[in-house]
Parts: C-alpha cells; sequence; structure tokens
C-alpha cells in the first residue's frame, strides 16, 4: 500500500477499499504515514464523503488499534448514552445512576470539555475526592458493585481516534460527518456496551446548527452501531437555550443531585427520564419506569455509592466561587430567547471551560439562568448570576452575553421542541 494512492483514490470520489482502510489507520497509528498526509486525506473525506460500507470499516479499523472492553462477567445487560455536547448539558450525572436503579449496567466513559461546552469529568471533579481515572480492573469493581461507572477512556481505547481527532482539530476537517461518527463510535464500540442511546443535541450551543445535518450525523452513528452489532437508537434534542438553569461545574452536580433528589428543572428531568427509558429498552430491560427510581430515592441512593466508590464525598459541600455578578432584565416582558452559545461562552470566560486541552477550570466558575425562555420578567429582576474565582473575568463574560438574551411585552419564544427527532 501507499498513501499517495489511498489519498488520490478518495480525492478521485472513489470509495476506499476494506484493505486500504485496515492499512491507512494501521499505518497512521504507527507513525509510517505522515502528518501531512493524513491531513490531505482528511480534507479529501470532508469534500467527498464516504459510504455506509467505507465509515463502518474506518470505524471498525480505529477500534482493532487498541482493546475492546469486556463486560459479560456482569449479572446484567449494558448501555450506554453519548451526547455530542451543549451548554448545561450535566445530563450523563443523574442518566447512570437512574439506569442502574432500573436494572441496567452503565459503563460511562467521558470526557472533559473544550471551548463553550462542558464535560462530564470536569463536574464530576469538582466533587472532593472524586476520581476520574480508573484501571480497566477498578472500573469492573465499581460498576459490579454499584450498578454505574462515569470515569475517563484509558489510553488503550481506540489510540487512532485520539491521534487523528488532534490532526483534525489543526486542518480544519471537524465537520465531517464520516469521521466525526466514526471517531465518536470507534470509542463507544470499543467501550463494549451492548446498547447506546445517542443525543444529538441541534441548535446554536451545539456542534450540529440545524436538524438536517444533526439528523445526516446521527443516521451516520446509528448505521454504524448496527453494523456493529451494537442497538443504537439516536434522539435529536435541542440545544437552543441552556439545558437546566445551572452551566459550570460545581453549579451543575448541584443541579443533578436536586434533579435525583425529585426536583431540578422540567427539562433536565423530562430529558434524563426520556433518555433512560430509550436505553432501558435497548438494552431488553422491562422493569420499573425510571420516573419511580426518582421519586422513591433508589436513583439517588446508587449515585452516593457510584461517587464513594470512586473516592468521592457525597455529603462534602461543593466549592463555591468567590465572586458573583448579577445580570438584571433591562425591561418588564417575556423572555424570549436565551442564546446557548452566549452562555456557554460566558461560562467558558469565567473559567468553567476552557481554550485548550491542557487548561485548568475553576470548580466554582458558572451561571445559573433565574428566567428560562418564556418566562415573565420585571425591569431590574436578576436574569442570571455569574461566577468566577477572578472579578476580572466578569467583563469578557459580559461581552459574550451581549446580544444573546431578549426580552419583549407580549412576545412568546421560537423555541426548538426538547424532543426532535427519534432515529433508530
Amino acid at each position: 500500500m501507499d498513501a499517495i494512492d489511498v489519498i488520490r483514490a478518495k480525492r478521485d470520489g472513489h470509495a476506499l477499499t476494506p484493505e486500504q482502510i485496515d492499512w491507512t489507520i494501521a499505518a497512521y497509528t504507527r507513525g509510517d504515514i505522515a502528518e501531512e498526509q493524513m491531513s490531505s486525506l482528511a480534507m479529501a473525506v470532508l469534500l467527498n464523503g464516504m459510504t455506509r460500507d467505507e465509515v463502518a470499516r474506518w470505524t471498525e479499523a480505529m477500534i482493532a488499534s487498541g482493546e475492546r472492553m469486556d463486560w459479560s462477567s456482569l449479572d446484567r445487560p449494558t448501555a450506554d448514552k453519548h451526547s455530542t455536547g451543549g451548554v448545561g448539558d450535566k445530563i450523563t450525572l443523574p442518566l447512570a445512576p437512574l439506569v442502574a436503579a432500573c436494572g441496567a449496567a452503565v459503563p460511562q466513559l467521558s470526557g472533559r470539555g473544550l471551548g463553550h461546552t462542558g464535560g462530564t469529568l470536569d463536574k464530576l471533579e469538582s466533587i472532593p475526592g472524586w476520581r476520574a481515572s480508573l484501571s480497566n480492573a477498578e472500573m469492573l469493581d465499581v460498576i459490579a458493585s454499584t450498578g454505574a461507572v462515569i470515569c475517563a477512556a484509558g489510553t488503550g481505547l481506540a489510540p487512532a481516534d485520539r491521534k487523528l481527532y488532534a490532526l483534525r482539530d489543526v486542518t480544519g476537517t471537524v465537520e465531517s460527518i464520516p469521521l466525526i461518527a466514526s471517531s465518536i463510535m470507534s470509542k463507544k464500540i470499543a467501550e463494549g456496551t451492548g446498547a447506546l442511546v445517542l443525543d444529538v443535541k441541534v441548535g446554536s450551543g451545539a456542534f450540529m446548527k440545524n436538524v438536517a445535518d444533526a439528523r445526516e450525523l446521527a443516521g451516520t452513528m446509528v448505521g454504524i452501531g448496527t453494523d456493529h452489532g451494537v442497538r443504537t437508537v439516536a434522539l435529536l434534542t435541542a440545544m437552543d437555550r441552556p439545558l437546566g438553569r445551572a452551566v459550570g461545574n460545581a453549579v451543575e452536580v448541584a443541579e443533578s443531585v436536586e434533579v435525583l433528589a425529585g426536583g431540578g428543572p422540567e427539562d433536565v428531568v423530562e430529558l434524563t427520564v426520556l433518555l433512560a427509558r430509550e436505553m432501558l429498552a435497548a438494552a431488553g430491560v422491562d422493569g420499573r419506569d425510571p420516573a419511580d427510581a426518582l421519586r422513591d430515592g433508589s436513583a439517588m441512593d446508587v449515585w452516593r455509592r457510584m461517587i464513594s466508590a470512586q473516592g468521592g464525598d457525597p455529603d462534602a459541600p461543593l466549592p463555591v466561587a468567590r465572586e458573583a455578578h448579577e445580570v438584571l432584565a433591562p425591561a418588564s416582558g417575556v423572555l424570549t430567547r436565551l442564546d446557548a452559545y452566549g452562555v456557554g461562552v460566558a461560562a467558558w470566560r469565567l473559567g468553567a471551560g476552557r481554550a485548550r486541552k491542557e487548561d485548568p477550570v475553576s470548580a466554582g466558575a458558572g451561571v445559573i439562568c433565574h428566567a428560562r425562555p418564556g418566562d415573565t420578567v420585571r425591569e431590574g429582576q436578576p436574569l442570571l448570576t455569574l461566577y468566577a474565582d477572578d472579578a476580572a473575568r466578569f467583563d469578557r463574560a459580559l461581552a459574550a452575553l451581549e446580544g444573546a438574551y431578549e426580552i419583549r411585552e407580549g412576545g412568546e419564544p421560537d423555541l426548538l421542541p426538547l424532543l426532535i427527532d427519534r432515529i433508530a
């Protein structure tokens, strides 16, 4: 095989053969294909796309570059969820223990935030003592004893994807749907789960800004999962406004605990229960309704055991930022718009997010939304409270919020429905 021949084939619009794909991924992982050559191939894929067979084989080759986890020793079926990321998207935190409380095991490998979208591991690390990095043996012990684990993926899982993801990030090829889909699915399939539910976000605060692109991505990923024997379903859900009221790290943990205690914002509860039902159905678990497990406290019991099993103290006070700043309503009327992207960038600038993977994050920084689109507000009423460890961060956060909200007399918000579509 020769890298130039593979690049030319895709450049000219041809489908790559299984042999070409297998060789390319293996050679790139070994370092036998130069970064500039892989950049050219990634751009050719972005411009010319891939067939379903190509995407399935590309994903399989990335899985084969590392280890594949095995949960067959567990006494219950496994189910996992992946979100494409958004603002205030803390759903994994209450969802994993909820599904475990209803009879499925949840091996949830999660990531960190970058830019305006938050990361599950950053949120959980605001809990004193909690550990994100576990060995495979430790993961199995936690999930066997509690029913769920949320942790970082090990370096042995799809190493080809880790290398290719970094390359796409600096070569303008992040938007390629075949490469996005294979990146997500290679890790999820290597994780070894038997069923997978995908939460594909749509809107200003999501990677996919419109329904058509989100539907294409969701369909591609469902096809990959199906082709690899994983029962897969995708939900398209709204991300044109923040999810819930809290955006940050510790503040989102606090809101997640509210949900587990039977309270919390209506949209967070609705989406958590909806995804839990999908995960249980995909795993073939026909038992109690997740809404009951929230009401009776059994999901909270699993949460406390899971946090404790990973070194965390579920009773410890969460970090609080040193400084706070209120954003007041400039007029009375109906809040018709609260832009997810603007709020997400504000939280990022307050210290809740990072610009580079190696940057630290502030556990206490973030935004609390006191009003949601559709709420009636009065002039001078607090709309948002910004939290930061350094008051000097407020100016840039406020700049991100300019034009991010709108109040009208007698207005009605034009919002996407929380559940836009289901693809299976």
